[in-house]
């Protein structure tokens, strides 16, 4: 059975990129279009790993990982957050909130599946 990855990203082209690269890999891949989507999907289902941007409408990403930290089935969820903002301070915030890692756009698709294999082992 294969690593189920939940994609979120306000984004449509940045979701279709991230979603064809972990698919190529052999993932299973569910997208959302905002935090709040994904925190709804998270409810209800559980999910081998996150990866979220952090600039979204209606919940960011920092906000989603909080939220998700406080699910018990996520409490663990490896969390990567892939964003625009690459400054100390958003890393730390994000560190603070309960990141897993953090990777800056554009990414690279390679390292995106190699962070994706050392997150879920």
């Amino acid at each position: 059975m294969s690593k189920h990855v939940l994609i979120v990203d306000d984004s449509v082209s940045v979701r279709q990129m991230v979603e064809a690269t972990l698919k190529s890999a052999g993932y299973t891949v569910t997208a959302a279009k905002d935090g709040l989507e994904a925190f709804n999907l998270c409810k209800t289902k559980t999910y081998d790993f996150v990866l979220t941007d952090q600039n979204m409408p209606n919940m960011d990403g920092l906000t989603l990982i909080k939220s998700l930290r406080g699910l018990p089935a996520h409490a663990r969820t490896p969390i990567v957050v892939l964003t625009t903002e690459a400054s100390d301070t958003m890393k730390a915030q994000g560190r603070a909130a309960g990141a897993t890692g953090w990777m800056v756009k554009p990414f690279d698709p390679s390292k995106l599946l190699e962070i994706a294999k050392k997150v879920m082992g």
